[in-house]
């Protein structure tokens, strides 16, 4: 069976876009993969953070996870910051990276832009996203196209180090679904949806209300026409909410253009938010279930401790190969 890797930083609330783009394949992906699913706590922090927030919006993530369907009894559910072995081997792999690589970051580019400093967590993170990777030997990683970049460089450094100190590292291979990996703005389709968009109203956040989710669709972004037509190159905004209606209703592209042939944005906007809150409801109460059950901890716990056999196996390993005395 076939490993499969991935996590979510506990920053701001997980979009409907996380969901389809991620959670919904994690839930999958279970029934079929050996999976480790994380939240990955140490990576938030490469930007400043408020500590009870981050608290809070962790609680959140791993919550959501739960109520989305992952299952912790078939799938490992833990924090990053839980598995100390992460932290060892994102330095371990840091004196393999080169300084180049980092820059070319894409990622970096854009969350340093117009800042007067920028901390140096922010610049050596994909060495870290590196050995969160490694220290499972990963067969599979979900990524949207914004993480492509990142998992080059995870192959880059596992090939690398096995070359240098022998065979150790699986090289990771991307795990890319063909629909719906990647969920854009409600107001400007050439951007992904994300929780960091200042403006509330790009993005459907996965516990908003159903009133909220409703007034978010009839107010996003379209054209000036009015036919349903999926067409990414000239209609960008309305092929997006086609994307999201064929991932909410499990209608194909061809089946919601003949279905709204004729009938122009309005009964297509309402359908979609009928079929948005339907997905996203169901979850919203579990979640709500879940946070006041207190069963959080100790699915927490029963991840950390089995992630952590797993990653200590692991950092022997690559300790011996580098060098280091073992006791």
């Amino acid at each position: 069976m076939k490993r499969v890797l991935s996590g979510m930083q506990p920053s701001g609330q997980p979009t409907l876009g996380n969901y389809i783009g991620a959670m919904k394949n994690y839930v999958e992906l279970q029934h079929t993969h050996d999976c480790y699913f994380m939240v990955v706590d140490l990576h938030a922090i490469t930007v400043p953070q408020e500590p009870a927030a981050l608290k809070e919006q962790t609680e959140s993530v791993t919550a959501l996870y739960i109520a989305a369907g992952i299952d912790p009894a078939k799938a490992t559910v833990f924090l990053q910051s839980h598995v100390h072995q992460h932290a060892e081997l994102g330095w371990l792999l840091t004196t393999l990276t080169y300084m180049g690589e980092l820059e070319r970051m894409t990622q970096f580019k854009d969350k340093s832009e117009g800042k007067e400093s920028v901390g140096t967590g922010l610049f050596t993170y994909p060495s870290l996203m590196a050995a969160d990777i490694l220290l499972y030997n990963a067969d599979l990683v979900p990524v949207g196209d914004d993480q492509k970049q990142h998992l080059e460089l995870t192959r880059d450094l596992a090939h690398r180090f096995n070359q240098r100190f022998g065979d150790t590292f699986t090289i990771p291979e991307p795990y890319i679904p063909k629909v719906g990996a990647r969920i854009m703005s409600l107001d400007d389709a050439s951007k992904k949806m994300s929780k960091s968009n200042p403006n509330q109203g790009s993005f459907i956040a996965m516990l908003d209300e159903p009133a909220v989710i409703r007034k978010k669709i009839s107010r996003a972004v379209t054209d000036s026409g009015r036919e349903v037509k999926f067409d990414p190159q000239n209609k960008p905004e309305v092929s997006n909410l086609m994307s999201i209606y064929a991932q909410c209703s499990n209608k194909s592209i061809a089946e919601i253009e003949a279905l709204y042939d004729g009938q122009g944005y309005g009964p297509f906007k309402k359908d979609l938010a009928e079929h948005v809150v339907s997905v996203l409801e169901p979850i919203q109460q579990r979640y709500k279930d879940i946070r006041q059950s207190g069963e959080l901890y100790a699915i927490l716990r029963q991840g950390a401790e089995r992630a952590g056999e797993q990653a200590e196996k692991m950092i022997r390993v690559a300790r011996e190969k580098m060098g280091f005395l073992v006791l």
